[in-house]
């Protein structure tokens, strides 16, 4: 399946802000949002006037860039959206934040989605006792959360949860760092997922 495999600094300076993408990076002097502030290529410095389309393409890419998912993910998710009871926007937001990569990112055991996309895929997360090696795996409320015992020696996520005081442990999920568990206490409200974001964007350019 097709990946973005670049830079991923570019991805922030295109949106104009941080996005997060590289963990601890983010929120040190070396993120690149901070040293250039204006978007990367030949014509990064230029003035440019968006259209109401260029403002609402900019907020879906902001999201798709933010969590890792291609058009053709980012779009099933808008249509289930669409089929759900509640305001579109944040069924929407609801429904990509409750992805199991989002999910151990948010819990502090990976340093950013990438990461934990890798760590899922490669069997190091358990969910209610089982492995789960699919990213795209929706967490329901009661959900248990955790590092495979076998993994628990990892570095980098022993590292990374040390250092999740950076980002901090959202209120929808309840984090046990000594046994590297978490249990996920209900699937977040709008103003619980940390994206600045407007959906309605999203959703009237799909409307079209």
């Amino acid at each position: 399946m097709a990946r973005y495999i670049g830079a991923l600094c570019r991805i922030c300076r295109r949106e104009g802000e941080k996005l997060f993408l590289k963990g601890d990076r983010c929120y040190t002097e070396k993120c690149a949002v901070e040293r250039r502030k204006y978007p990367p290529g030949q014509h990064g410095q230029g003035y440019r006037k968006l259209s109401d389309y260029g403002f609402q393409l900019r907020e879906k890419q902001k999201v798709r860039k933010t969590y890792g998912l291609l058009e053709r993910q980012f779009r099933r998710y808008f249509y289930d959206a669409e089929r759900k009871k509640g305001i579109t926007g944040e069924v929407l937001l609801q429904l990509i934040e409750s992805r199991l990569d989002n999910t151990v990112y948010r819990m502090g055991f990976a340093p950013n989605r990438r990461r934990a996309r890798q760590l899922i895929s490669h069997g190091h997360i358990l969910v209610n006792g089982k492995k789960v090696n699919l990213p795209s795996y929706a967490v329901n409320e009661g959900d248990l959360v955790e590092v495979k015992e076998s993994s628990k020696n990892i570095p980098e996520i022993v590292d990374s949860l040390s250092r999740s005081e950076h980002r901090g442990i959202p209120a929808w999920v309840e984090v046990d760092g000594v046994n590297l568990k978490g249990k996920v206490l209900r699937i977040p409200s709008r103003d619980e997922i940390q994206l600045p974001v407007q959906e309605q964007l999203i959703v009237e350019l799909y409307s079209k």
